[in-house]
């Protein structure tokens, strides 16, 4: 396995473990041709802010089962917006208005989406390249 299946597998992981603590709208974009910090932004909205960090508990708790480490976390206990950082994925779950006035979708429009297998029943993992 590659460095980059691995950090794809990865957001995979992340945003499927998101979605089934209730986190909506998960969202994976590769970053690897953007920037140079990570490979990939997974994006979820929480409902609540106790959703928000339940949500980056349970994405801790699984990772910890895997033998992820997070690196770094910010965030408040009480935030509208939690970022977890694992190296190669960085991981952004926001509340609804936080999610729209950070834009993050719009701000990186130029990432390929990544599809996922996920509780909504989207298409199993491969890049949405963009038109030519």
């Amino acid at each position: 396995m590659t460095q980059d299946d691995e950090a794809l597998d990865l957001a995979i992981l992340i945003a499927q473990t998101a979605e089934r603590r209730g986190a909506m709208d998960a969202v994976i974009l590769d970053m690897r041709e953007l920037m140079v910090i990570c490979d990939y932004f997974v994006i979820c909205t929480g409902r609540a802010r106790a959703h928000i960090r339940a949500v980056a508990e349970a994405i801790e708790e699984r990772l910890k089962e895997e033998q992820w480490r997070v690196w770094h976390r910010e965030g408040p206990h009480d935030a509208t917006w939690s970022v977890l950082d694992y190296g190669a994925v960085l991981v952004h779950i926001f509340s609804q208005e936080g999610r729209e006035f950070y834009d993050l979708e719009r701000l990186w429009s130029d990432a390929p989406r990544v599809r996922f297998e996920s509780l909504t029943g989207s298409s199993p993992a491969a890049p949405i390249l963009p038109e030519p």
